[in-house]
C-alpha cells in the first residue's frame, strides 16, 4: 500500500514542513527529563524521547487527517492537506500512521516498565483524540492530556516512578495546551460552526480571549510551584518571565480574533516552551 515514490506526499501528511507541533510536545518533555534526572539525563533517554516525540506527533497528524478527511476540505486552513485533496487516501494515511507507531514501539525497548505502561496509555489517548472533536465540548482538554503525557513518561523513565512533582508539571502543561490550542481553534471557528465541529473556541464563544489568558495564568502559576519544588535558581525564573511576556504578546495578537493573529499566537508558543526549557537547563548548569 505504501510507496517510496509517494514520500513527498507522506512528508506533507506528517507535517515535516511544519515542525512547531513537534516542538510544542518536545520542550516540556525535555524539561521534565532534565528535572527528573537532576540535570544529567542520559544521552540514550534524550535520543529516545526526541525521536519518540517526532514519530508519535507525525503519526497523530496522519490519524487526524484520516479521521477528518470529510471535513478538512471545507475548512480554509486545512483544505490543501493531502488527504483532503484526495492525493493520499484515508486508508493510506492510517497505514503511514501504523508504520510510524511501529517504529516508535521499538523505542520502548530502551525504557523501563513504568515508562512503557505510560506510553501505552499515551498512545491510546492520542489515537482517540480525533473522536473527541465529535462528542466532547472542549476537545482541547483531551488534547491537553495527550500532549502532556511525555512529562510523566520522562519522570518514569528516569526515576522508575512519577512523583508528585511530575503530576504537578503534567497539570501545568495541560493549561498551556488548552491555551495555545484554543488560539489554534480560533483560526477555524467560523468553519467549525458551519460544520458542527466542537472546539474550545466555539465553547467559550465571546469569552475565548479571557479563557486563553486564564489558562496561561494557570500554567505559569503552577510552573512557579515547579520551580519552588526544584529550588530553582534565577535562570529558571528568567525563562519563566520571558514566557509570561510571550503570553502577554499573544493577547495582543488574539484580541482582534483575526485568523492571522490567532495563528501567529499559536505558532509563537514555541518560544514559551523553549524559554522554560533553556531556563531549566541553565538552572542545572549553575
Amino acid at each position: 500500500m505504501l510507496s517510496a515514490g509517494r514520500l513527498p506526499l507522506y512528508a506533507s501528511l506528517v507535517r515535516l514542513d511544519k515542525p512547531v507541533g513537534t516542538l510544542l510536545l518536545l520542550w516540556p518533555t525535555l524539561t521534565a527529563l532534565w528535572i527528573a534526572s537532576d540535570g544529567v539525563p542520559s544521552a540514550l533517554l534524550v535520543a529516545v524521547f526526541v525521536l519518540g516525540t517526532f514519530l508519535m506527533r507525525s503519526a497523530g497528524c496522519a490519524i487526524n487527517d484520516a479521521a477528518d478527511f470529510r471535513f478538512d476540505g471545507y475548512v480554509k486552513r486545512t483544505a490543501n492537506r493531502v488527504v483532503a485533496r484526495g492525493d493520499v487516501s484515508p486508508l493510506e494515511a492510517v497505514a503511514v500512521a501504523a508504520a510510524l507507531c511501529a517504529l516508535a514501539a521499538l523505542l520502548l525497548l530502551f525504557l523501563n516498565e513504568a515508562a512503557m505502561r505510560l506510553a501505552l496509555i499515551a498512545a491510546a489517548v492520542a489515537g482517540t483524540y480525533p473522536l473527541a472533536k465529535r462528542f466532547f465540548p472542549i476537545p482541547q482538554l483531551y488534547l491537553g492530556v495527550a500532549f502532556s503525557f511525555g512529562i510523566p513518561m520522562a519522570f518514569a523513565a528516569a526515576l522508575g516512578e512519577v512523583p508528585k512533582l511530575g503530576w504537578l508539571f503534567f497539570a501545568a502543561n495541560m493549561f498551556w495546551v488548552v491555551a495555545y490550542d484554543t488560539e489554534y481553534a480560533m483560526v477555524d471557528r467560523d468553519d467549525d460552526l458551519k460544520l458542527g465541529i466542537r472546539s474550545s473556541a466555539v465553547f467559550f464563544g465571546r469569552w475565548d480571549v479571557a479563557a486563553v489568558m486564564a489558562c496561561y495564568g494557570g500554567f505559569f502559576s503552577l510552573m512557579l510551584l515547579v520551580g519552588y519544588d526544584i529550588d530553582a535558581s534565577w535562570p529558571y525564573y528568567a525563562g519563566w518571565s520571558f514566557g509570561v511576556l510571550c503570553a502577554l504578546y499573544h493577547h495582543s495578537l488574539i484580541r482582534a480574533r483575526t485568523r492571522d493573529g490567532c495563528f501567529a499566537a499559536f505558532r509563537h508558543n514555541n518560544w514559551v516552551g523553549l524559554a522554560l526549557f533553556v531556563g531549566t537547563l541553565a538552572h542545572y548548569m549553575k
